[in-house]
């Protein structure tokens, strides 16, 4: 883990746990075991026996399905 920030789009947390080579923050780290138990108990199996490249595209398929939070605008508010 020589990341400096979570591997997710637009999170400046430090890592907390590993995803394939990169790694997460402890919120999104939940959120990534919580999508796999979703996918079936044998995710967690098959998970564990992938080798780093393979957990990289899980990790991948997982990050498309987040949510970006919209950058508020420094508009002023009337």
């Amino acid at each position: 883990m020589h990341d400096v920030n979570c591997c997710a789009p637009n999170c400046q947390s430090n890592p907390y746990a590993p995803a394939g080579t990169k790694s997460l923050c402890k919120d999104h780290f939940l959120n990534f075991l919580t999508w796999r138990r979703r996918r079936g108990p044998q995710m967690f199996l098959k998970y564990a026996a992938m080798t780093m490249e393979e957990r990289d595209t899980v990790s991948a398929e997982w990050q498309k399905t987040i949510q970006i939070d919209e950058v508020p605008s420094n508009s002023p508010k009337s």
